[in-house]
């Protein structure tokens, strides 16, 4: 019964998630009074004076960068050690080896850079110190440095000036997410959630045997994990392990937290261009492509495997048995407390926002439903990460808006600035990128041996789990299709290098994007000026992603997912 209202109570939680939170966060980042205010001000200026900023003046775009990469690079050099050395450090009672420089290394990239792929699995491998003090802490530090940036871009973008980082990253940490989190981690507690330093417990099975469980401060790292759109799990099996999303309530305000300062970024976008059309015209445009998205997927995964969906005859053995489930949909490597319609509603929220998190495993998907979650993280346009999502989308304007003003002799504006040469060469650098760091170690991961050799299938199943691997890393997303050793220094270090270069480059052309607009004369709308806030042009604007997404990644797309969907319709697995 709960899982036939899911889709209302989600879109009618994500109206008012969007409005009551862009409009809170609105005030906050333009200084004024909240509620909060008398509580968070005071520990804002102690926190600003202690880490020795004096002067939070707005800053220029080439130092708000700066300080941007030199903070995320000591968080990241602080944890690098806190990793490798944790054997020698307290709250390690299984008495846990360092991290293997390498993997920390693949970590730290991961982490710092709000991707938090792991290539290990939490329980096993790290003390509850170094889930606490490394990853807990880079998860808060990737989260809140891309709010911070992003409200620099929508500054510039809106005529403000860009403001200074570690104000913004300040505001941000203490006004929007500590709040949340706090409040999530005690609701996520009430739901069964440990939130303990004991870092396992003995169960006595109805057997007489025993059993250790893993336990630790899940609840905490669980908050931030889904309102940062982190997505690095306390455990290896991520949400879809019962501490980490007891139940289906637990399922949506986890979907809610991942998705809720992606969309409230939108919102106040309007508020700041003075133009709430315009903000609900994207708004409108990324949420027809998840709900378009979670539609065709879940269509897939209803049909199930078209070979295993015959009932067996009677002296069918109890594997053919279990196999005539597949009748009922595909419910392969999805937890029975959710189901199917959940669990893709969860996929394309952690995937469409650069969360990275899983209830269920990507890697069982049906072939064309495995291609929502690529195609989401390829676009990287549906609401993204904390302001990933909005950036790319705008970016992805800027390009329309000259593209359709070169074909109609219209004057090349975007929210009131002009759009000129080194807009559209920044703009180009910034997409262009990401398929390069997509196609370039997926065509070298799968013509050699030190790329194939970590796989667990062959075919297009096997293209697609590199594919997703290196999508995934480019997108800082972080999720993965489960079905690849990615713990081997080729991987390792690829991918970490894929997930720096797409985090920083992009976000250092976007800063200067703003910083060039904001130099220019705000021009007011004439007749030759096109309009943006239009559900016309909100057409527009999604054909020119659909069609540089399709002449991009069609091709790639074409020899995993859709080859193994059609052998499947031919009778062949992989």
């Amino acid at each position: 019964m709960f899982t036939l209202i899911y889709i209302p109570l989600f879109l009618i939680a994500s109206f008012l998630v969007t409005v009551l939170l862009g409009g809170y966060m609105a005030k906050v980042f333009d200084a004024k009074p909240t509620l909060l205010t008398p509580v968070m001000e005071p520990l804002e200026k102690l926190l600003l004076r202690l880490a020795g900023v004096k002067n939070t003046e707005s800053q220029r775009w080439t130092r708000y960068a700066l300080d941007f990469v030199l903070f995320n690079l000591a968080c990241g050099i602080f944890t690098f050690f806190i990793l490798c050395f944790q054997h020698l450090l307290p709250l390690n009672p299984l008495h846990l080896a360092g991290m293997e420089p390498w993997q920390a290394f693949n970590t730290i990239c991961s982490f710092v850079t709000n991707t938090n792929w792991q290539s290990y699995s939490g329980e096993v491998s790290l003390t509850n110190l170094s889930q606490m003090l490394g990853i807990t802490f880079m998860q808060v530090v990737g989260a809140v440095s891309g709010v911070a940036v992003c409200i620099a871009f929508l500054r510039g973008l809106t005529n403000r000036p860009l403001g200074h980082f570690y104000q913004d990253f300040m505001k941000a940490l203490l006004y929007v997410f500590l709040p949340i989190m706090v409040v999530g981690s005690l609701f996520f507690m009430t739901q069964g959630v440990p939130q303990t330093l004991d870092q396992q417990t003995v169960a006595h099975t109805v057997e007489g045997a025993t059993q250790k469980i893993a336990l630790g401060p899940v609840a905490s790292l669980l908050s931030i994990k889904q309102v940062g759109t982190n997505g690095g799990g306390f455990f290896n099996a991520n949400s879809a392990h019962p501490f980490e999303n007891p139940n289906p309530l637990t399922n949506l305000v986890e979907i809610m937290m991942e998705l809720s300062i992606p969309m409230s970024l939108v919102y106040l976008f309007g508020l700041w261009l003075k133009d709430r059309k315009q903000g609900w015209v994207i708004w409108g445009a990324m949420m027809a492509v998840f709900l378009t998205f979670l539609w065709v997927g879940n269509t897939f995964e209803q049909a199930g495997n078209p070979i295993l969906s015959h009932l067996p005859g009677s002296s069918a053995t109890i594997d053919q048995q279990a196999s005539a489930l597949q009748s009922g949909g595909n419910m392969e490597g999805k937890e029975v407390r959710f189901g199917i319609l959940p669990s893709m509603l969860f996929t394309v929220a952690t995937t469409g926002t650069s969360t990275g998190a899983v209830n269920n495993m990507h890697d069982s998907l049906t072939p064309i439903a495995g291609m929502v979650p690529l195609a989401d993280m390829m676009l990287n346009i549906i609401f993204g990460g904390v302001g990933v999502g909005l950036m790319g989308f705008l970016l992805y304007g800027i390009i329309a808006v000259f593209l359709t003003g070169l074909m109609v002799g219209r004057t090349p504006e975007i929210f009131g600035k002009k759009i000129e040469k080194p807009e559209i060469v920044l703009a180009s650098l910034a997409i262009l990128l990401h398929p390069l760091l997509i196609l370039v170690p997926t065509a070298i991961a799968a013509t050699n041996d030190f790329g194939l050799s970590s796989l667990n299938n062959t075919g297009p199943h096997g293209l697609s789990e590199i594919l997703y691997a290196y999508t995934s890393a480019a997108a800082n997303n972080g999720s993965a299709f489960a079905g690849l050793n990615a713990n081997t220094p080729w991987y390792n270090i690829s991918i970490g290098l894929v997930i720096l270069l797409g985090r920083y480059i992009s976000i250092i052309a976007l800063l200067a994007i703003a910083g060039s607009l904001l130099t220019k004369p705000k021009v007011e709308p004439g007749p030759g000026t096109l309009r943006t806030n239009t559900l016309l042009y909100a057409a527009v604007w999604l054909g020119v992603i659909l069609i540089v997404g399709a002449l991009t990644f069609v091709p790639v797309l074409v020899l995993g997912p859709v080859a193994e969907h059609l052998a499947m319709l031919s009778g062949k697995l992989f």
